[in-house]
This record gives C-alpha cells, structure tokens and sequence, in this order.
C-alpha cells in the first residue's frame, strides 16, 4: 500500500513526538495572593471549579496582601502545612501571585523586598516538597486613550526575576491577560468589573474568563496535567484570538 504524503507526514510526527504521560499522582493546588486571587473578587475560586480526575485545590488568597503581610500572618506556615499533608496523595503546587499591593507606596515595600520575599516563599514551599509557580500578577483593566495602562511593570520584572533566582517555573500571567484586555477594549473589559469603577477585581464571570487563561497558562507548562483541568475549548479560543467572551 503506497502512503499519502499527509499520512506520511502524520506518522512521522507520532513517532517523533511521544506521548505526554499523565502524572502519577494527582496534582493539588493551593493558591496564594492578594485580592485578585481571592475569593469575592479573584480568579482563584472559579480556577479550582476547573480541576477534574481526581485533582484538588484550596484558595488562600487574601484581601489587601502583600508578600511581608502574608509572610508575618503565618501564611507561609499554612501553605507549608498544605503541602506536606498532602504531598503522599497529591503532586502539591503552589501559586504565589502578589504585586498590586505590594507596589503601593504606603506598603514601604521595595521592589528588592518584593523579590527577595517571593524567594523566600518559593524556598519554603520547596523545601516543604512542593512545586511553587510564582505568577505574574492579574492586570488591571484601565486605559488611557484606548491604550491599556501597564501599571504593574515593575512587580512583574521582579517576580521574574524572583522565579529565575529561586529556579522555580514562573508563567506571565499579567503579559496574557494585557493581551486579551487590550485586544476587547475598554468597554467589553468593564463588564468584568466588581463593581462600578473597579478595573482590578473580578466579577463571577470575569473571573471565570481569567481563571481559563490560568488554567491554559499552567497546561501550557505542564502537559502531564491533562486530564487533571476540564478542558474549555471554544473559551480558550476566544481569549486566545482576542475575541470578547
């Protein structure tokens, strides 16, 4: 039987590219933040409700954190905690998205500060045996001339260069949520608002858009957790394409 250039083509490829096997253990995210992974104003919660075959998760988001806040409120201690009463049943990964408070003038936090303390925390959670992913944190939702504004330039550089200092994985959550931002425009990104006026956080169905470019975010990462996140394909396009969802 003589073989069509395109099954040619498609045989080659499934021998060069094997299959990506599914993680042993099922994975568990436990979610650390400020407001904008939170529950009542954050992706975090609608992410969780994404996880599937066995996966878990616990938001411990927190309203008005900063990286020192969360440090001196025990937080570390807890996700450590997490960590290791769940690491014999669970793959344990820990999410570390902070940066809109900390960049505040009245947090007195310097953007080294701001490095170090996210090294701090990666350290503790690895040393816990978990995965910490350090994000890049969640835009903010304002323009200026229909252009969106990059508030958070400078929290981003450094919780990149946190992540590559700590050798842990870091996915640039602010750079693809500017992305789908900018492409709607002002008006379709509004809907997404809390309340009136409020360019930061989430209502439920703008945190359902932004937990789906999370989740696309951390397959991305790791393709061993398919089968593991409810795939939603036709959302996953449109924000992919820049199309309103």
């Amino acid at each position: 039987m003589r073989l069509t250039s395109s099954l040619i083509l498609n045989a080659v490829l499934c021998a060069a590219v094997p299959p990506v096997p599914r993680q042993q253990k099922p994975p568990a995210f436990f979610l650390a933040g400020d407001s904008t992974t939170a529950s009542n104003g954050g992706w975090g919660d609608a992410f969780l409700t994404v996880l599937e075959g066995g996966a878990t998760g616990q938001n411990e988001g927190r309203s008005g954190a900063t990286t020192v806040s969360y440090i001196n409120g025990e937080g570390v201690e807890l996700l450590q905690g997490l960590v290791t009463d769940n690491t014999d049943d669970y793959d344990c990964y820990v999410t570390l998205q902070f940066g809109h408070n900390d960049q505040a003038s009245t947090a007195n936090i310097t953007m080294d500060q701001f490095q170090s303390n996210l090294q701090f925390m990666s350290e503790k959670i690895t040393a816990a045996g978990g995965t910490p992913i350090i994000l890049t944190p969640l835009t903010r939702r304002t323009f200026t001339n229909g252009t969106l504004d990059d508030s958070l330039a400078n929290v981003s550089e450094a919780s990149r260069k946190a992540a590559q200092a700590a050798g842990v994985p870091m996915l640039d959550l602010n750079a693809a949520s500017k992305a789908y931002v900018q492409a709607i425009g002002s008006s379709d990104a509004d809907t997404y608002n809390l309340a009136f006026g409020d360019w930061t956080h989430l209502n439920e169905h703008g945190a359902t858009v932004f937990a789906r470019i999370v989740a696309d975010l951390v397959e991305e990462w790791r393709l061993a957790f398919d089968g593991y996140i409810t795939p939603d394909e036709e959302l996953s396009e449109k924000i992919k394409e820049g199309i309103y969802a």
